[in-house]
Order: C-alpha cells, then sequence, then structure tokens
C-alpha cells in the first residue's frame, strides 16, 4: 500500500489533471463505498434496499458503483432505509 502512496504522490506533484481528476475520483469513490458498506452492515441486499426506496436494484448498484453527482435527498433517503442518520461535515 505504501508503493501506491508513493506513486500517487509522485504522479500528482508531475500532472495537476491527474491530481484534480483523482482527488474528486476518490471521494465519489469513497462515497458509493461507504454506502455499500451501510447496505451491507444493515444485512440487505441490494434488490431488498430497493424494495425499501420502492426502486430498482440497478439504482443502487448505479448509486454504489457511480455516486458522483447524487442528491442530497436520495442521501437521506438512502440512510433512513438502513435505520441510520446521515452527517455532513464541512472540514
Amino acid at each position: 500500500m505504501k508503493k501506491l502512496s508513493s506513486y500517487i504522490a509522485k504522479r500528482k506533484m508531475k500532472d495537476p489533471e491527474f491530481a484534480k481528476d483523482y482527488d474528486s475520483g476518490y471521494q465519489e469513490f469513497k462515497i458509493g463505498a461507504m454506502l455499500k458498506l451501510a447496505r451491507e452492515e444493515a444485512g440487505l441486499t441490494q434488490e431488498e434496499l430497493a424494495r425499501k426506496l420502492k426502486t430498482k436494484k440497478t439504482a443502487i448498484s448505479r448509486i454504489e458503483n457511480h455516486a458522483e453527482d447524487i442528491k442530497l435527498s436520495t442521501l437521506e433517503r438512502f440512510a433512513k432505509a438502513l435505520g441510520k442518520k446521515l452527517r455532513i461535515e464541512v472540514v
């Protein structure tokens, strides 16, 4: 993992476009990964969560894998369906 971190740091210094895209892409990936983890911790499949949200399994998959432009209201519904609350921080 240290080699990967080192590579990313060097590449970001050499390539500003990579740095910009990497940071925004990572944040988008992180949101989807957090949503997937929360669903799994709740013991729900994508299909079960989709039923709770009155949507399709493909919509849940899209949210978990491509959360780049997800609405706040969708995040709130997702969290509520998992029995959780949404908390947003500005740091």
